[in-house]
């Protein structure tokens, strides 16, 4: 029997007061850009306002819109400026960009914002994501070495013993120091490779975004 096994670190670490989860599905404030954008601004926005609808409105405006775009990684989420761009070449410029999502436009205020998903990691992920194992068990996504705690994302729970009589002593030890991620490849690479040991009454394992 190993002496330093995971199992006994597990239950090492569930004595220890339970913080928070923080899940990615709200905005981070850790994983934002300085330059944001305050959510109240759009408050009056619809969300259901689609992009065809968006660009005939554009196309009957006068004048400039500010514009800003809200980008969504797989780890990580920033605002950004675009500046001030014409309505007649605003409608251009999402017409080369179907990638992007006319998420919100106020025509009173002449504002824009853009949301673009993008299947990759933002640079502060990139600086400072961990995938680890937390005290219950489960895959989970850090800002950080998983000792500061700073939870992102709980990917699914995995089975400690199957795991432990599977692994080499050396996996399981760093899986609990954290393995750090600095691109969309280790990312997927560390789900798919733990996606193995995931309990089967998980209810849905998340996969890697190959």
């Amino acid at each position: 029997m190993m002496e330093f096994s995971l199992w006994k670190q597990l239950r090492r670490r569930l004595r220890r007061k339970r913080r928070p989860l923080w899940m990615l599905g709200g905005l981070l404030p850790l994983l934002m850009i300085a330059i944001s954008i305050p959510q109240q601004a759009y408050a009056t926005y619809s969300v259901q306002d689609n992009r065809a609808t968006v660009i005939q409105a554009l196309r009957s405006q006068e004048g400039p819109v500010t514009v800003n775009i809200h980008r969504l990684y797989v780890c990580g989420e920033e605002t950004m400026p675009l500046g001030r761009i014409d309505s007649k070449q605003l409608v251009q410029l999402l017409a080369s960009h179907p990638e992007w999502e006319a998420a919100a436009f106020d025509q009173s205020n002449s504002s824009l914002l853009i949301e673009h998903h993008v299947d990759d990691l933002s640079d502060y992920c990139k600086n400072h994501a961990y995938i680890g194992i937390d005290k219950d068990g489960n895959l989970t996504l850090y800002d950080g070495e998983p000792k500061k705690e700073k939870v992102v994302r709980t990917f699914f729970q995995l089975d400690v013993r199957y795991m432990e009589s599977s692994l080499p002593q050396d996996k399981l030890d760093q899986l609990t120091r954290g393995i750090r991620i600095s691109d969309i490849d280790e990312y997927n690479s560390v789900l798919s490779t733990y996606s193995d040991f995931a309990r089967s009454d998980n209810e849905k394992v998340m996969k890697p975004t190959y």
